[in-house]
């Protein structure tokens, strides 16, 4: 495992590298990851390892084992302020993936609180995304938050939050038929995504831009942007019902 030495409050810890987390994590199978994750916490030093086990709680929990995810958190006590935030963070997620998300939400504040003090950015953002998922009143500002601090953080693993939080304050801006604002967000998530995203990621910005050009009545714009979509697409449901709808 690469390690990263990093000082907090006058002491060195073994840091779990965030590019090692990125190769054990597929999002689209929680259960191989967290065979993944258990191979790597065996040889894993302690703080770089209850970082791990963290993830392992998400994966338990992504995978349908909730009560495994909740009993594995309960047994990390750390010291070390990334795993505290870590830990807040994963603890949220299991609230509000379980329907609770007014019981989340102090969990998302305490893993900003505690990631800021870290000086860590890329959990510092995720947990205002976060908040921003679980605080439907104050949505629009936590993902605003996030994009600033995103923006002017120096860490380039940072900016890839960029395209979630456009993209989520687009679809707060077009729910409310703000389709504008809508737009300029769908955009931005589209730059990001072109920036530091995939290609998956690239092609989900585009859908956004010609769902709002089509809310805007720009329909050829959208219709061109579909068609292009479908030859990369063919078998992507929400493109074939976006070209059926602008035939109407």
């Amino acid at each position: 495992m690469t390690r990263r030495r990093r000082r907090y409050a006058g002491r060195v810890t073994d840091r779990l590298d965030p590019a090692r987390l990125d190769e054990l994590w597929d999002f689209a199978d929680a259960a191989a990851s967290a065979d993944r994750f258990r191979t790597e916490i065996a040889s894993a030093p302690p703080v770089a390892a209850d970082e791990l086990r963290t993830q392992l709680a998400r994966a338990l929990g992504l995978a349908g084992r909730g009560d495994d995810a909740d009993a594995l958190l309960d047994s990390i006590a750390p010291d070390d302020l990334v795993v505290r935030a870590r830990v807040a963070l994963e603890r949220g997620r299991r609230r509000n993936s379980s329907g609770h998300p007014d019981e989340a939400a102090p969990h998302f504040e305490q893993a900003l609180e505690l990631a800021q003090s870290a000086h860590e950015d890329f959990l510092a953002v995720d947990a205002l995304h976060m908040l921003a998922i679980a605080d439907q009143a104050g949505s629009a500002e936590w993902a605003a938050q996030g994009v600033a601090l995103a923006e002017a953080s120096a860490d380039p693993r940072t900016h890839r939050w960029l395209i979630a939080l456009h993209n989520n304050l687009g679809w707060l801006h077009h729910d409310a038929g703000r389709y504008p604002e809508a737009l300029a967000e769908f955009e931005a998530a589209d730059a990001a995504a072109r920036a530091h995203g995939s290609e998956d990621q690239q092609q989900i910005a585009q859908w956004a831009i010609a769902r709002a050009l089509r809310s805007l009545g720009r329909r050829d714009g959208a219709r061109a942007i579909q068609e292009r979509l479908l030859v990369l697409r063919p078998d992507d449901e929400y493109v074939t019902e976006e070209l059926e709808a602008l035939k109407e």
